[in-house]
């Protein structure tokens, strides 16, 4: 049989592997929570785009971020803009990221301006890490939308 003793000592080192067990599991979480929130101005300087032909150069505006094409392919025009009066600007400096709030963990509410098909789309961005950023388009819900990857540029 078990003396007293075995018992107290089996059960004292059973509840001090739940408190280890505990202890890493709030360290855990808690530093997961910390490396998921970037900075307020984190997502500020330029990003090379996913098909990586265009750069785009996001800065602040007040308490709102915009992104404008800094480098593209020469002489590429706005030729699918929705205003014809538009279409033969230079897309270069073109502001295709619009009216972004940070929430304490992404910059939402704005639009992203797609000079692909001239379509305006609702927005949000997300940091990937100090050198990434999933952009998400979308129609109506987030959901209902396509996401984008983009590398900061040096």
């Amino acid at each position: 049989m078990f003396s007293k003793f075995t018992v107290n000592f089996k059960i004292t080192i059973i509840m001090l592997l739940k408190s280890i067990k505990l202890f890493a599991l709030v360290t855990l979480l808690s530093t997961n929570i910390t490396a998921q929130t970037p900075p307020q101005d984190a997502v500020l300087g330029t990003w090379l785009t996913a098909d990586k032909d265009g750069k785009v150069l996001i800065y602040k505006q007040g308490d709102k971020y915009f992104g404008k094409i800094s480098w593209g392919k020469s002489g590429r025009k706005d030729s699918n803009n929705p205003d014809p009066k538009l279409r033969g600007n230079d897309l270069l400096g073109t502001v295709i990221l619009k009216n972004f709030k940070y929430t304490g963990k992404s910059w939402e509410d704005g639009t992203i301006y797609d000079p692909n098909n001239g379509k305006t789309y609702s927005c949000i961005i997300k940091q990937k890490g100090a050198n990434s950023l999933d952009i998400r388009g979308y129609v109506g819900i987030s959901l209902l939308g396509r996401t984008t990857s983009w590398t900061r540029s040096n």
